[in-house]
């Protein structure tokens, strides 16, 4: 079922970055099946514990132990060694996949047409101007113009970073002054992207929760404005999560989903936490796929996700 998808580099990357979830995830799996010869209440008691306490989720921590369940029933007899690759699995199974899942990789899009608009979103400090800029090194370096609009005009400072980063990769932004309504420089940005043959528009939100009112209607009116321009924009809405929040992630990510159509995750700062349960437990409650992960605050250092890879670099030689 597992195959090699990642070159060497990215792998180590990978590995690296997902270090310290394995420690947390992984080394409690292992002491709830250590010793044990056969699962049996016992073990499904201890590892329900080591899943939860991993920031996975209750919901999704219930729905593995009934799923191992049910194969401990229909296959009597499972060892420690199978019950490794059978978790393996079901994880894997529960993550969702992006809908163009095989060509993600070279973060190729289509010329010619309108361009790829991607409206993001998420609260202050979980990583989300960064997110915007690693996306658009990565594009750009895949041979894409790139253009940057900083409709987060609620802070200086969004703008401002949003600008900084524009300049590290090389990316222009459309902005406006602080306070001026976010839909207008959405407007601006897709209409100089059109016009200058741009292939992809990274757009940034507000990043606060006020109340889910106030967001889901600044939120659609940006959609509205910008589908003037672009009829089909944004095709992409990116909700970005940090990881080394764990349970909090969940309220966030359950806020955005109610205020806008988020189709698409990032979860950052996966680098520098035990936490990394929670992208199992996220996809799997709202259904949504992972597509980004972030593993470090380089430009470079953002990858696609895949889940066969996020898997294997939890459970190592386990599967």
């Amino acid at each position: 079922m597992f195959k090699n998808l990642f070159s060497k580099k990215k792998k180590e990357t990978l590995d690296n970055g997902l270090q310290k979830t394995k420690e947390g995830v992984w080394n409690k799996i292992s002491r709830a099946i250590a010793g044990k010869s056969k699962v049996d209440e016992e073990v499904l008691d201890n590892l329900e514990e080591a899943f939860i306490t991993s920031d996975v989720g209750t919901d999704t921590t219930i729905k593995i132990i009934e799923r191992l369940e049910e194969r401990v029933a229909r296959d009597k007899y499972v060892g420690s060694q199978e019950l490794r690759r059978l978790l393996a699995e079901e994880i894997s199974d529960m993550l969702q996949k992006p809908a163009n899942d095989e060509s993600l990789e070279d973060f190729q899009v289509k010329k010619g047409g309108d361009p790829y608009v991607i409206m993001v979103v998420g609260v202050n400090g979980v990583g989300k101007t960064t997110t915007i800029g690693k996306l658009a090194y990565q594009y750009t370096q895949a041979g894409n113009k790139v253009i940057l609009g900083a409709a987060d005009t609620f802070r200086a400072a969004a703008i401002d970073q949003l600008v900084i980063w524009g300049e590290r990769v090389g990316v222009p932004v459309i902005k406006q002054k602080m306070g001026s309504d976010p839909a207008a420089v959405a407007f601006d940005t897709l209409q100089s992207a059109k016009a200058q043959g741009a292939d992809v528009v990274i757009i940034d939100t507000a990043g606060r929760l006020h109340n889910k009112v106030g967001l889901m209607n600044e939120l659609t009116k940006i959609k509205k404005v910008m589908q003037r321009v672009v009829p089909e924009a944004p095709q992409e809405i990116l909700l970005v999560l940090d990881g080394s929040t764990g349970q909090n992630a969940f309220e966030q990510a359950k806020q955005f989903v109610a205020a806008t159509e988020v189709n698409n995750l990032a979860i950052t700062k996966l680098d520098g936490t035990s936490k990394g349960g929670v992208v199992i437990g996220i996809s799997d409650q709202f259904k949504i796929p992972v597509k980004y992960i972030g593993l470090g605050e380089g430009k470079e250092d953002l990858q696609i996700f895949h889940s066969e890879e996020f898997v294997k670099s939890l459970f190592g030689d386990a599967i």
